[in-house]
């Protein structure tokens, strides 16, 4: 159970591609991210180091893949996967980024969250 003296904070590691969950500073969550670069035709498709910017005027959202869910073991069955879920799609959303929940956890997130669902794209897409 946290205590009231825990902080708790997601933030956006863009050079590590993921959001991390930090509880009073120390790594206890990541939720690993992927974009696909906006490439010319024919040039093929090439990872981003760095999250998509936010979405120009009359561009299309960036698509940003969300792969996998982790939360240290000494940590689990306490919400903070949920917590770090719902802050990265706020992120996500501040971002203006289209989510493909690649990760399961996200999935069953997200099903139970229906004011998230506009930010989905789906898995095949």
């Amino acid at each position: 159970m946290l205590t009231d003296a825990q902080v708790v904070d997601v933030i956006d590691n863009a050079d590590q591609n993921r959001f991390e969950l930090r509880l009073s500073g120390d790594l206890v969550g990541i939720l690993g991210y992927f974009a696909l670069a906006d490439t010319p035709p024919g040039a093929g498709a090439g990872v981003v180091a760095r999250p998509p910017g936010p979405r120009s005027r009359g561009r299309q959202a960036p698509v940003v893949s969300f792969m996998h869910t982790v939360i240290v073991e000494d940590f689990g069955h306490r919400g903070l996967a949920a917590l770090m879920v719902c802050r990265s799609l706020d992120l996500a959303r501040g971002y203006g980024w289209k989510v493909r929940p690649v990760c399961t956890y996200v999935q069953r997130f997200v099903a139970g969250h229906p004011d998230y669902r506009d930010l989905m794209v789906p898995v095949d897409a």
